[in-house]
């Protein structure tokens, strides 16, 4: 294989790839994992004989994921329409899905000509774009006309969420449209069968229609899921294929369950402070322990065939906790799979607890009526440990805690208990500075003592009991090692032989003639987010790294125009960047070229992560990895993994759930798969709390040290020791007061000094501005590598504090180093190969 030294991005074939059809059939794979079926009354799977009336907004207008950055611009989508025709399933419904395809055409229009107005009237046309979300139309009222022939009614929800803006509490989002629920109410009426299917980033409320709609007999969660969305639908729903996703975040009855539900975001009328009084008391940690009954429970999911899990053993593996269970399929009919799940209800001592917390899972084979598969499932002490925030410590108390197995949160058994005989501290953290009191705080209710009184029966019943000695950990600080820098072709070196000024443009993006808009920051890839800096290319030979965003593919332009006359890209700005295109419309330049570059549209972090599947997430990895060296990327801006803390962000759809260690242990699978290609790197984000959309780059979080680091960052540090991503990348917002990109106690004390990461950390796109922003020299003092994706006035911040004293040489040769690190890590991919 020869290898070129990269010039232009994609190929001038627009022909479909064998990569592209290969990622193809892996999409259609994940999306069929990720369904999660939430309601089956003898209506699924459906006959290929049945005639089917297909309604809803989504049918033929399926949302393959959600907006902004987690964008994909691919090729194509196949709607639940065109799955479903394709599989050979009689629809009868074409003359509604006709009539809603000109109303969808008409209001895509007027909402283009709304953007490009607004557009003209911002410094950053991304703020028109996010601010005013397309906003799908009502179809006309279903009628007898269009149920006349069909046995069963498939009726899809969908909704559209993205950056920049939360989910609204509202009827047509939040709430079904006043259309939807006259649309299901007469299908009832008319005693049809109904099929729900939520093609949605996050859960809609769906309790008061289910207590009136008796004929509401099947519910698929299918969430978004990429370009192949419609494909996997149509074998859910004729079973080719089986259901085998569970969810990753608690259904609740009625929204007002949600604790605090009303102070969230924009509901309490106050964005600039959110207090997070719930504590760790978030998901189903909150529902479970105060006797909430949600609809749907974190990590339910139903099945064609049913399983009996059986406990057989706990044991000491090493410094692990071993559960070794069976799963047999007792189905007659139906191959599936089974997610076991583990979780540990906590001695209640010093401090109060969660009733119980997930500690370990593991998702079995393809199981065929009889078959039997075990299952060893494994965690260790720091999976079982509470923060103490009087001793700044993770302790794992002295008492038994019970283990129980089921699949999923409420439908558990206690199987053996765990005996701890003495307090251990297992970690001894820093003081953090920058710490407030709430004005409230969620203290446990009569229910969680109630429950703790049930269990502590259990405690003196006849149950496996094993002694476990937690081990203090040894923790790796991140501080420079001079002794480590390698001579010769590293780069590193740089960092400690030459003046700091020729320093400073490392610290923050490639500035070179580019808008700092989203999705137009990139020079050298277009549509990709932004590039390190260019500045000691040419005398030192340090090349660029090239940043693309996810995390459900990679987002570039679908293709682009180069001059032949002097080889130069023309430029579509960040509106063409957007929507695959459809917010602007250019002719063809004369005398061009024109580069292709689609890349796959995968299933969005939510949907993929309902596979509770870490294989498949591993090679997923892989994928984005094989498209990153395809296109030149050095570095992909995902997985997002913020946790679910309210239904209503924005952008849940682009993170994996409300549990810290499913989030965590499903970014590093994904980590693992992305890095195992040599030149190819991650950036978790968003670093720290970054759990709404509204005024997200001036809203300042408060919240306990406990709920910080149990809840908030736990996931992080999950996927930072098990798979050692090069790189984090910090949120807009403040945390208890200070800008994320310029806390010293995320950036430095927490990442580096206790966890031992050892990347790079980048700022998220113009954290810096002045209005909100952060400052950009006390990024750097505070260990926030790269500001991103960089301006003339961070260099001139930096500058101004590294000569007025307030920033040290010192600090800035330790972030430089650390990003001449990462590009000698990840250079190889500077050269692509030739075909």
């Amino acid at each position: 294989m020869a290898f070129t030294q990269f010039k232009h991005s994609g190929t001038l074939n627009p022909e479909i790839s064998v990569c592209e059809k290969k990622h193809s059939s892996f999409a259609e794979k994940a999306a069929e994992e990720g369904i999660v079926l939430l309601k089956n009354e003898n209506i699924l799977p459906i006959s290929l004989s049945a005639s089917v009336a297909l309604l809803g907004i989504g049918a033929d207008k399926t949302v393959k994921g959600g907006i902004g950055s987690g964008d994909v611009n691919n090729r194509q989508n196949i709607t639940i329409y065109e799955g479903m025709e394709e599989s050979g399933i009689r629809i009868t419904s074409r003359d509604w899905l006709d009539d809603y395809e000109h109303r969808y055409q008409k209001a895509r229009l007027i909402w283009k000509e709304k953007i490009l107005e607004e557009a003209k009237h911002v410094n950053n046309p991304f703020d028109a774009y996010a601010s005013n979300p397309f906003i799908m139309p009502e179809g006309r009222p279903v009628s007898e006309m269009d149920i006349q022939e069909a046995e069963i009614v498939v009726y899809v929800i969908s909704r559209i969420s993205g950056e920049g803006k939360d989910r609204r509490l509202e009827k047509g989002d939040y709430y079904l449209s006043e259309r939807e629920e006259k649309d299901i109410l007469f299908l009832n009426s008319r005693s049809v069968p109904i099929v729900l299917l939520i093609n949605a980033g996050g859960p809609v409320e769906l309790t008061d229609i289910l207590e009136k709609a008796q004929w509401i007999k099947g519910i698929l969660n299918i969430s978004q899921l990429g370009q192949e969305g419609g494909r996997a639908v149509a074998r859910i729903l004729l079973g080719e294929a089986v259901p085998s996703g569970k969810l990753t975040t608690t259904w609740a009855k009625k929204y007002a369950d949600v604790p605090f539900a009303e102070n969230f975001s924009y509901l309490n009328g106050n964005l600039e402070l959110e207090e997070y009084k719930e504590g760790i008391y978030v998901g189903y940690r909150y529902f479970d322990s105060f006797g909430v009954k949600p609809l749907f429970p974190f990590g339910f999911g139903l099945s064609y065939t049913d399983f009996k899990i059986q406990f057989c053993s706990i044991e000491i593996d090493k410094d692990k906790i071993a559960v070794n269970v069976s799963v047999e399929n007792i189905g007659n009919t139906f191959a599936g799979r089974e997610v076991v799940q583990v979780y540990v209800s906590l001695p209640r001592g010093r401090i109060e607890k969660e009733y119980h917390r997930l500690v370990g899972y593991a998702k079995t084979n393809v199981l065929k009526p009889g078959e039997k598969q075990e299952l060893k499932i494994l965690f260790d002490g720091k999976t079982i440990a509470s923060f103490f925030e009087d001793a700044n410590a993770w302790i794992v108390e002295t008492g038994k805690y019970g283990l129980w197995i089921g699949n999923n949160s409420a439908n558990l058994k206690l199987e053996a208990f765990i005996n701890v005989n003495q307090d251990v501290v297992l970690e001894q953290t820093q003081k953090l500075e920058a710490l407030v009191e709430l004005s409230e705080k969620l203290e446990a209710s009569k229910n969680v003592k109630a429950a703790e009184k049930q269990l502590e029966k259990s405690r003196n019943a006849d149950f496996p009991t094993i002694q476990f000695e937690a081990l203090q950990r040894k923790q790796k600080a991140g501080n420079v090692d001079r002794e480590s820098l390698v001579m010769g072709n590293s780069l590193e070196i740089l960092a400690e032989e030459l003046p700091v000024e020729e320093l400073i443009p490392l610290l923050y993006g490639n500035t070179g003639g580019i808008s700092s808009n989203l999705g137009a920051a990139g020079i050298k890839v277009p549509g990709s987010a932004g590039e390190t800096s260019e500045a000691l290319y040419e005398k030192y030979g340090v090349p660029v790294l090239i940043m693309a965003d996810g995390p459900a593919g990679i987002r570039l332009q679908r293709s682009y125009e180069v001059n032949r006359e002097n080889d130069s890209v023309y430029g579509i700005g960040v509106l063409g960047s957007l929507e695959n295109g459809f917010l602007v419309t250019e002719k063809p330049h004369q005398n061009a070229d024109t580069y292709y570059q689609y890349c796959t549209a995968f299933p969005v972090g939510t949907a993929l992560a309902q596979s509770w599947n870490r294989q498949l997430l591993k090679e997923f990895g892989e994928m984005i990895a094989e498209e990153m060296e395809k296109f030149g990327v050095n570095l992909w801006l995902a997985p997002g993994m913020n946790i679910h803390r309210n239904p209503l962000c924005g952008r849940n759809f682009e993170y994996y759930s409300e549990d810290p260690l499913l989030a965590g242990s499903l970014a590093a699978a994904v980590t693992k798969g992305v890095q195992s290609k040599a030149g190819c790197g991650v950036t978790i984000k968003h670093f720290a709390c970054n759990n709404q959309e509204d005024n997200r780059m001036g809203v300042d979080v408060h919240l306990s040290e406990r709920a910080l680091r149990e809840i908030y960052c736990r996931g992080f540090e999950i996927a930072i020791k098990e798979s050692k991503p090069v790189a984090i990348m910090s949120s807009y917002n403040l945390v208890n007061g200070v800008h994320a990109a310029n806390s010293k106690d995320l950036c430095t004390r927490i990442v580096r000094d206790e966890w031992g990461f050892e990347g790079v950390i980048m700022s998220d796109w113009n954290t810096t501005e002045p209005k909100d922003g952060s400052i950009p020299w006390k990024c750097t003092a505070a260990g926030n590598d790269i500001i991103m994706p960089g301006s003339e006035n961070d260099h001139k911040s930096i500058l101004d504090g590294y000569r007025s004293g307030e920033l040290s040489e010192e600090e800035i040769r330790i972030c430089a180093r650390r990003v001449l690190k990462l590009i000698d890590k990840l250079r190889s991919s500077y050269l692509v190969m030739s075909e």
